[in-house]
């Protein structure tokens, strides 16, 4: 899978898949009996773009020069330098400082490359796979990174670290040296293609440094790390600052080459997004991804845009956008039934929204898996059919004839006809208009939900929400919390209704389990926001952690996709198929962008350009 699934924590490398190697360029050894295949990187179906005398991805430059400081923004703020853990809020950035056995490109859907391994070797029914470490490879401190440290840092994972590596790697049954260089990693029973890219992308831990510190503690002592990047300075709760390691060992790995170009990484800290953009314009930061349509319509205004410093584009992408919407908590009485769910939906106005909050500039979200292959479309395929029917009883029966739409006010429908539905929804789950207020006809109950939220911009989109479901005699209040409450509200499942963002991947898989299944379902600091309790959802999730090729895949994704979506428990947001960014005439970017990845980590700063912003100082800033 491609997803940043503890975005604010290590921002863990984008999975990729399984090898082929007689097709990537690997040859072919013996091990146990059994054939198994040695490469320099892994794919789940088909060849790896770049064979194994690749000198760099197509997707750099690998002349780009070293040097120059950028700083760039957060909102909330941050009290632990430990990303492995539930405790904490884990500062910004910290990715940057921790190595892993494998890199994925940006330019292929599924394909990985040694790092800290140098080789990788996979059994045919890939019931183990195994890596040889660099001897180069480094901690920051100089020491080596070894087999040792591998095995310690899955051990400590499954055992004490966030409940998300518990789940992910809950299939690795071990990791056991196999030679002075070489780890091997031993699957449990089950079929899961991914298993072996998966152990490639852990973080590679220092046990020495950790033997003698609680693993399980928040801190802000500076982590030891081997990545290109190490922490030089620690404002708690404002900022950290990164430095590129002069001496880093991998920097000239065909994996690194034309990377990590900036002598130093500043991230600053604002209360919120509102305060942030002004801080850009200010000239507070350097560089800014924009989420919001409206602000990027009409707030980069100001001396500095008008003179031409500040530049603003729009980067095309290729990356599944997946989920964004009104999550429903179904761990609430309220919303244990689909029809409640499916009713207060309409409630919802999409066209007034995206018309006069963002310019038109979104389009409706309607899949799990928006702006990919992956996205179910009209009425289900043959091979979804067969994947579907077994099914049958357990699941909507809507999911065998119908597509999915969220509900529109698109002519000849209008919010007024869509609220007229949803009443009837209500009144067949049970719910009744008393004194204009909806209240549950065996009860006297009224129905009333909080929507949680940690950014008080989006309030502009939740206060319209709330004002039509007040026309249905529901009472909804939003509620604006600090990042640290908002974090541990919402993984300890503390809530009515939140907005939900599930970035997704081309090639989903494992981390599946953490988004939809049952036993996820109560685990503090899982996906499953939802708290999906469904067998069928779960043989969906292990079809396609097993999916033998990707025509399979597509059909069993699709199929997942359909009944999550018919289950009602989102009610889609939007989405948008760019990068908006804007930033401060001082950088420079490669010709060619990734098709999967805004690939900042390739953009270097241009001295002369830098040197000019200087120039204009007060004037420009």
């Amino acid at each position: 899978m491609r997803s940043r699934i503890l975005a604010a924590a290590v921002l863990l490398p984008l999975l990729g898949a399984l090898p082929c190697a007689a097709q990537s360029g690997g040859t072919m050894a013996r091990a146990a009996g059994q054939a198994a295949a040695v490469s320099h990187g892994l794919s789940m179906y088909g060849d790896l773009k770049y064979g194994p005398g690749f000198r760099h991805f197509e997707y750099v430059n690998p002349k780009a020069p070293k040097g120059g400081d950028v700083r760039l923004a957060a909102v909330g703020t941050f009290d632990s330098l430990n990303p492995f853990i539930l405790k904490g809020v884990p500062a910004a950035g910290l990715g940057n400082a921790f190595d892993t056995l494998t890199v994925g490109s940006d330019d292929e859907a599924f394909s990985r490359y040694g790092l800290i391994a140098e080789r990788i070797e996979m059994s045919a029914d890939r019931s183990w796979v195994a890596y040889t470490l660099r001897p180069e490879a480094r901690f920051h401190d100089g020491s080596p990174i070894t087999v040792e440290d591998v095995v310690w840092t899955l051990e400590t994972l499954k055992t004490r670290g966030h409940p998300f590596y518990r789940a992910y790697y809950r299939q690795v049954v071990r990791a056991e040296k196999t030679g002075p260089h070489t780890v091997r990693f031993v699957f449990g029973s089950g079929v899961n293609r991914e298993l072996p890219l998966i152990v490639g992308e852990m973080p590679v831990l220092p046990r020495h440094y950790w033997s003698s510190r609680d693993f399980e503690r928040t801190t802000l002592e500076p982590p030891l790390g081997s990545g290109p990047y190490r922490i030089e300075a620690v404002d708690p709760g404002r900022s950290i600052t990164y430095r590129r390691v002069p001496d880093y060992w991998a920097a000239d790995l065909p994996v690194s080459v034309g990377r990590f170009n900036f002598d130093t990484i500043r991230y600053d800290y604002y209360r919120d997004s509102t305060v942030e953009l002004e801080a850009f314009k200010a000239g507070q930061y350097d560089f800014r991804p924009e989420n919001s349509a409206k602000a990027w319509a009409t707030g980069y205004r100001g001396p500095a845009l008008a003179q031409g410093v500040i530049r603003k584009q729009e980067i095309p992408h290729e990356i599944p956008t997946g989920m964004q919407g009104f999550v429903y908590n179904t761990r609430r009485p309220i919303f244990r039934d689909p029809r409640v769910r499916q009713a207060l939906a309409h409630a919802f106005d999409f066209e007034w929204t995206n018309r006069h909050l963002f310019a038109g500039a979104y389009t409706r979200t309607a899949s799990y898996f928006s702006n990919s292959e992956l996205a179910s479309r009209g009425r289900p395929s043959p091979g979804e059919l067969a994947v579907l029917e077994p099914l049958r009883g357990s699941i909507p029966e809507e999911v065998f004839a119908t597509e999915y739409r969220p509900p529109s006010t698109a002519p000849p429908r209008s919010l007024r006809s869509n609220l007229l539905e949803a009443l009837g929804l209500l009144r067949a789950a049970g719910w009744t208009v008393q004194d204009l207020r909806l209240v549950d006809a065996r009860t006297g109950e009224p129905m009333q939900f909080e929507i949680l939220l940690n950014e008080p911009t989006f309030e502009r989109i939740v206060l319209p929400f709330i004002k039509n479901l007040e026309r249905l005699g529901v009472t909804a209040r939003v509620r604006t919390v600090d990042t640290a409450q908002y974090r541990y509200r919402v993984d300890h499942f503390d809530f009515d209704m939140t907005v939900l963002v599930l970035r997704q991947s081309l090639s989903p898989g494992n981390e599946q389990r953490d988004f939809w299944s049952s036993e996820r379902a109560d685990r503090p600091g899982s996906r499953n926001l939802a708290g999906i309790r469904s067998p069928a959802v779960d043989t969906l999730v292990d079809l396609i952690i097993a999916a033998p090729d990707r025509k399979s895949l597509v059909d069993r994704t699709r199929a997942l996709d359909r009944v999550l979506l018919w289950g009602h428990y989102v009610i889609p947001h939007f989405h948008i198929r760019s990068f908006r960014v804007a930033y401060w005439d001082k950088f420079e970017r490669p010709a060619v962008s990734p098709r999967f990845d805004l690939g900042f980590d390739t953009w270097w700063v241009d001295a002369a350009k830098a040197a000019a912003l200087r120039q204009r100082g007060e004037a420009a800033r």
